[in-house]
């Protein structure tokens, strides 16, 4: 979905109205945001993170989390990259915190 932007219409020196343009803008790139399986990490912390740092219902995150665990790894989210960034920078930092492996990625 793309968003339109009119430029204003404005006169030449002759006093000819000029036609107005429509530039398209395209929506920014997203990235997706994925939590990788670890061994040490528990399952109630990743349902955590999930509905903490990506708002997901409970029964989400934990659909999120079996696939983490029986995959390797799953989506959490697609975002702009500035917020793919910041997702990811949050979660690493509130594991660590917490004393867990958890990894936390983002690709294109």
């Amino acid at each position: 979905m793309s968003q339109k932007k009119k430029q204003p219409s404005h006169r030449d020196g002759s006093g000819t109205a000029v036609l107005e343009r429509e530039t398209v803008v395209a929506p920014p790139p997203l990235y997706s945001v994925w939590l990788l399986n670890d061994d040490y990490t528990p399952m109630e912390f990743v349902v955590q993170v999930l509905t903490d740092f990506f708002y997901k219902k409970v029964d989400e995150a934990e659909a999120i989390m079996l696939k983490v665990h029986h995959e390797g790894k799953a989506v959490c989210g697609a975002y702009p990259r500035d917020v793919a960034e910041t997702k990811v920078m949050r979660v690493m930092r509130h594991a660590r915190a917490h004393g867990h492996p958890l990894q936390c990625v983002m690709d294109a």
